[in-house]
């Protein structure tokens, strides 16, 4: 197995992409943007990744505008919450870009977290192991499907045809 420092940052950068990417739309994204942000603020600390600026944050929080802080990965750009000291050493750059777009990439969510968990060294928890296991949940209640039924409507109880 390789130690975190052999990851290339070209990977990192794709993964950390690729669960951005996965956590805008997922149902539950907080696990995706925590390693998303621990990622990126351990790249600050080894000076692989370089804080950019302020932006105007494109969803603002209980209807106030809030900034947050855009970091450079290699040859892509993520937005991370700012720290107090980044409002007093970086400039602010205003409204965000809606025409930049990170390089396209193709690199699937599993394999994404796989690299993100070697550099950051995690290990998942017992809980999180059974979770990621178990299949969707079922329903409580059971709802019959009338497919493939040959009358129409299906009725509770048969009918005596004499």
């Amino acid at each position: 197995m390789q130690d975190k420092e052999s990851i290339p940052l070209t990977e990192l950068a794709k993964a950390l992409f690729t669960i951005n990417r996965h956590a805008k739309t997922a149902p539950d994204p907080k696990h995706l943007y925590h390693i998303k942000k621990e990622s990126i603020n351990q790249l600050l600390k080894e000076k692989r990744a370089e804080k950019v600026g302020l932006h105007f944050s494109n969803n603002p929080k209980f209807s106030n505008q809030h900034s947050t802080l855009l970091v450079k990965v290699d040859k892509y750009f993520f937005h991370i919450p700012p720290t107090k000291n980044d409002f007093k050493e970086l400039e602010h750059l205003g409204e965000l870009d809606q025409n930049y777009r990170n390089p396209p990439t193709k690199m699937s969510l599993s394999q994404a977290k796989k690299i993100v968990y070697r550099y950051l060294d995690w290990q998942p928890t017992k809980d999180a192991q059974k979770n990621s296991r178990r299949k969707r949940s079922r329903s409580s209640y059971f709802t019959p499907s009338s497919l493939g039924k040959t009358t129409w409507p299906p009725s509770k109880t048969k009918r005596r045809t004499h």
